[in-house]
């Protein structure tokens, strides 16, 4: 997306040969850029030190300390940078380090990309997750941590809806930001129908791209509030 803030990647990796293949995998990857590659832990925590990226992707066995010795160092210092191991080492010892040390994930080499492609984009889901800053539900903490999905969304709309509407719809839904909404909320947006726009809400509720909320006014009678699900708000533009 234009204007979208770049994940700062940096390659630590004795190999030049393995650091330039990474280098292009992460640059095949779109929201990502590589600010520099590092052959040595100590060069590498000169760099976090200097230019504070926002990941490490990082090998184990490296000359002198090892990555894990970098990543233990760095959050003794109190550095933040998130690292994804890549590593030949397949001992459980140096997984559960890695894991206690804050690593995102873990990659044994060889590896397919189409798993390195997985891990930065869950990185990058996990990242949004966070800076968001919001409150969450226990199904968007299960969707974050173990990439799970309710169901498959909808192929495409149901008979009676349009994609015309549907636009006006959304639109209205966008208006509301981060803030919980009723169908009335959106009718009296979009000029479409309060009986229409629950048709088209209750679909986008389907698909997974609104949560749903009742509530219960002073009276007793229930409402039904609206929320827009961050982690799944794209999939809206397939009915578009």
């Amino acid at each position: 997306e234009r204007g979208a803030i770049m994940i700062r990647v940096l390659i630590v990796e004795d190999d030049p040969m393995v650091a330039e293949l990474n280098r292009r995998y992460v640059e095949s990857v779109p929201g990502f850029q590589v600010i520099g590659t590092a052959g040595s832990p100590d060069i590498a925590f000169e760099i976090v030190h200097q230019q504070q990226p926002d990941l490490l992707l990082l090998d184990i066995y490296m000359p002198g300390t090892t990555g894990l010795d970098l990543l233990e160092k760095l959050r003794t210092a109190g550095f933040k940078t998130d690292a994804i191991v890549i590593s030949a080492a397949s001992d459980t010892n140096s997984i559960q380090k890695a894991i206690q040390f804050g690593a995102a994930d873990y990659l044994m080499k060889p590896f397919q990309f189409e798993r390195f492609q997985q891990a930065l984009s869950s990185y990058a889901k996990r990242r949004h997750f966070f800076d968001y800053g919001r409150e969450v539900k226990q199904s968007d903490i299960d969707s974050m941590l173990f990439q799970t999905e309710k169901a498959a969304p909808p192929a495409a709309l149901p008979k009676g809806l349009t994609k015309e509407t549907m636009r006006l719809v959304w639109s209205a839904v966008n208006e509301m930001s981060d803030l919980d909404f009723s169908a009335e909320d959106i009718a009296f947006a979009s000029g479409v129908s309060r009986v229409s726009v629950r048709k088209y809400l209750s679909f986008l509720q389907e698909a997974g791209i609104l949560d749903v909320d009742v509530s219960y006014g002073s009276i007793g009678r229930p409402q039904t509030r609206y929320r827009i699900n961050l982690l799944k708000k794209d999939q809206a533009n397939l009915y578009m």
